[in-house]
């Protein structure tokens, strides 16, 4: 049996973004034969409804909505609902899986972490960090970020990116022998307007119980299924029509786009 499982997703109560409650994504999930989905709104530094001008874990509070409304809703039908969320730096993204809101709530300094510092802290928390659609190229991004040095996994698959960005993250993580995710990235769950072949996902042999559990699948590189389209890492030459940078340490360094695109 397999147990199939959306690892990024947003919700309109939290993410500005989104455009389905957690409640309706769990019973679009549910309908489909998911056995859990992770509900991974934007957090404070990226796309998030939350106003900053409020006390910690008022915002904090405020930031779970999403992920209670899907856990509630959850709790009816049968279908797994865990915490995690998207973090954002200069463009680049971070998915994290293990910690809890209440540890949130005790770490305040969190929205102004660097990489090194959120990667040591979720870490040393047993929860795990994934970087998110990296070679993603739109409007509203200046530059494609690789940090290696602080990520357990990639998300090489996303349903919102263009297959050449998807072709440049695997090529990517298989470069630097990363473990794979990847995830739908959905705002918008509604029967009859979504084709499940859209859906991109993961399946794992075992039915997970918590967000901990999931990253402890990551972190000791358990076998897991990309449900993704036939195809999807195709390379095709095309280059990447952003500047592509490593960081190291704290410092940026300038790669070559065309290693990434190349065939």
């Amino acid at each position: 049996m397999e147990y199939l499982y959306e690892t990024h997703l947003h919700t309109r109560q939290v993410s500005a973004c989104g455009r389905s409650s957690g409640a309706e994504h769990v019973r679009y999930y549910h309908s489909i034969g998911y056995t859990g989905i992770f509900v991974t709104d934007h957090f404070f530094r990226g796309n998030c409804r939350v106003p900053k001008c409020l006390p910690w874990r008022q915002r904090i509070d405020l930031f779970r909505k999403g992920f209670d409304d899907a856990w509630n809703e959850g709790q009816k039908c049968g279908l797994d609902v865990f915490f995690a969320w998207e973090e954002t730096f200069q463009g680049d993204d971070y998915l994290i899986y293990g910690p809890s809101p209440d540890w949130l709530a005790m770490h305040p300094e969190a929205e102004h972490w660097t990489h090194r510092e959120q990667y040591e802290a979720v870490r040393e928390e047993g929860g795990c960090v994934v970087q998110a659609h990296p070679f993603r190229c739109r409007h509203y991004i200046s530059m494609i970020t690789l940090t290696p040095d602080y990520v357990d996994a990639i998300e090489t698959a996303n349903a919102g990116n263009e297959p050449i960005w998807d072709a440049a993250a695997m090529k990517y993580a298989r470069a630097f022998g990363f473990y794979c995710l990847c995830g739908s990235d959905i705002h918008y769950s509604c029967p009859g307007v979504l084709e499940k072949e859209k859906i991109f996902g993961v399946g794992l042999d075992y039915r997970i119980h918590s967000a901990f559990d999931f990253a402890q699948h990551i972190l000791q590189q358990k076998p897991i299924r990309l449900h993704v389209p036939e195809g999807r890492y195709e390379l095709t030459g095309e280059a990447l029509p952003l500047d592509v940078y490593w960081i190291d340490g704290e410092e940026r360094r300038t790669l070559a786009r065309e290693r990434w695109t190349s065939p």
